[in-house]
């Protein structure tokens, strides 16, 4: 364990090692490419796909929503009714609220 110390030590003494030492650090904490942003950068892009992902899903299921309410009036009316509470002129309509 000495003897490593001392060779790293050596190294360490040597001007060109402490140039070394400085520019490594440098390039893992302060520069703008260095590993805290490389790391920051994939969990943003882990972030982004997961949310492209969902945002396709929502396309999908919002097509099939319009395919199906340009089908015909029947399905038209009942998305009015569940949507927007719509009600004929003799008709009741009854919301009810669930609490949690």
């Amino acid at each position: 364990m000495k003897k490593a110390i001392q060779f790293i030590w050596k190294y360490i003494r040597n001007k060109y090692g402490l140039v070394l030492i400085f520019f490594l650090m440098w390039l893992f904490f302060f520069d703008e490419h260095s590993l805290v942003q490389h790391f920051q950068n994939r969990h943003k892009l882990s972030l982004l796909v997961d949310q492209k992902d969902f945002l396709k899903q929502k396309i999908t299921s919002d097509r099939r929503k319009i395919k199906e309410l340009q089908t015909g009036q029947e399905n038209l009316e009942k998305f009015a009714r569940e949507q927007f509470l719509m009600r004929k002129e003799n008709e009741d309509v009854f919301v009810i609220v669930e609490e949690e």
